[in-house]
């Protein structure tokens, strides 16, 4: 398939400080890394607040009653395979009226949809705003990734992955500070704190223009977009295939780790004569330190990138992965040791970073956010199987046997990974 090309400056006039951006990427980036930020919040409020919320909802009488851990896991399944229709959803909205109009779409679908958690009386209720909030969070990304990859200098493109990914560990980190201030109030409140991207959709109507790659690609198809089915269409098809199965692994040990990893420090029998307050904010805790060291992840991460290439930095953090999980809970660990652990599974997390500035590229300007968003997105479907899954083995054996078990799942993401082609080499 032909893949429409807009006017890009040489190399030589591209902007190399941040005074030489024009005023419109500086409003891009600034738009996508807000959204980027209150899309780390929103997905993260009920990760830290599962168990105790979803009890209470249910009249359970302790957060580890096995129907209240596998109804919470019915719930974090909906929420991803939401994320994964609202990527291709909103990718599509983002490749016919543009990524500016979809990303306010898709930060108003998701605050909304948080805030109405507040209201759930039933875990089920609870488990319908999860999902429709996820509709937005998965949009989001594949919108954001593709409006800077369009307006970026290419050159600052794996500081930029760094920077937009920290915006999602602050994100994070501001879901689980709200979580310990609020210790002491019941569960459901922490959802009303995010409403709050909502009044960001103001302002990237007013401010955030439309890339001029974008509007010179719809001019060269005379407006008449490429197909959806055009993804498994000549070498679409080879990239197509393989980001979905990077994408599937490499997400589903990712968000197993997050979502059990909170429920297996519940359980730990030297929490076991803790108050509830105090256990509920060492999880807190124990959830920064793994974001916080994500933080330094994706930093690190964009050195690697530019310094041997996407592909191999990928790949490295994959095993990295692999070499870390198995660590953390091949053995028995009480909190403590645990606490010195979890922060190394979080550093190599910076990988997902890499995505946001590797993956969009890859596909024709008018299937970058639906190329994009379906194939990362996609990974959400197996990503939701994985946690139900790895939930219902912890009550056949105990959750660190199935943490373990999610190590493995990045070997076959690093496979698949050595077959991507280098970004250069898709453009």
């Amino acid at each position: 398939m032909h893949q429409p090309t807009a006017r890009k400056d040489p190399p030589s006039l591209q902007p190399t400080t941040w005074r030489e951006l024009k005023p419109a990427q500086r409003r891009a980036g600034l738009a996508a890394w807000l959204g980027w930020l209150f899309d780390g919040l929103d997905m993260h409020l009920y990760t830290v607040i599962a168990a105790p919320f979803v009890a209470q909802l249910m009249m359970a009488a302790s957060p580890s009653d096995p129907t209240v851990k596998t109804h919470s896991a019915y719930i974090q399944a909906a929420f991803l395979i939401g994320w994964a229709l609202g990527g291709a959803f909103f990718g599509r909205i983002g490749d016919l009226l543009g990524r500016s109009k979809a990303l306010s779409l898709t930060v108003l679908t998701y605050a909304l949809f948080t805030g109405l958690g507040f209201f759930a009386e039933t875990w089920w209720q609870l488990l319908i705003f999860r999902f429709l909030a996820a509709l937005g969070i998965g949009g989001e990304w594949a919108v954001g990734s593709s409006l800077l990859s369009e307006t970026w200098p290419k050159k600052w493109r794996p500081w930029i992955a760094a920077v937009l990914q920290t915006g999602v560990n602050l994100g994070v980190l501001l879901a689980a500070l709200t979580t310990y201030l609020l210790a002491s109030y019941p569960p459901r409140y922490v959802f009303l704190v995010g409403i709050l991207p909502a009044f960001l959709v103001f302002w990237i109507r007013k401010a955030v223009p439309e890339t001029e790659e974008w509007h010179a690609a719809r001019k060269e198809v005379n407006d008449k977009p490429p197909k959806i089915a055009d993804l498994f269409k000549g070498k679409t098809r080879k990239i197509t295939i393989l980001t979905i199965v990077v994408c599937s692994t490499s997400l589903t040990g990712w968000w197993a780790f997050m979502f059990w990893n909170t429920q297996f420090m519940r359980s730990l029998p030297d929490l076991a004569a803790w108050a509830p307050a105090d256990r509920e904010r060492l999880v807190s805790t124990a959830f920064s330190l793994v974001i916080g060291s994500s933080i330094l992840g994706n930093f690190f991460a964009g050195w690697l990138a530019k310094t041997v290439g996407y592909r191999f930095a990928i790949m490295t953090l994959f095993l990295g992965f692999v070499c870390t999980v198995f660590g953390t809970y091949g053995i028995a660990r009480d909190h403590e040791s645990l606490m010195r652990w979890i922060p190394l599974v979080g550093f190599c997390s910076g990988v997902f970073g890499l995505f946001t500035m590797y993956l969009p590229p890859l596909f024709p300007t008018l299937l970058r956010t639906t190329g994009a968003g379906f194939s990362y997105n996609i990974g959400r479907f197996v990503s939701a199987g994985g946690t139900i899954f790895f939930g219902l083995y912890s009550n056949v054996s105990d959750l660190r046997h199935a943490l373990f078990l999610t190590g493995v799942l990045f070997i076959p993401a690093a496979i698949a990974m050595f077959f991507m082609p280098d970004l250069e080499d898709s453009r």
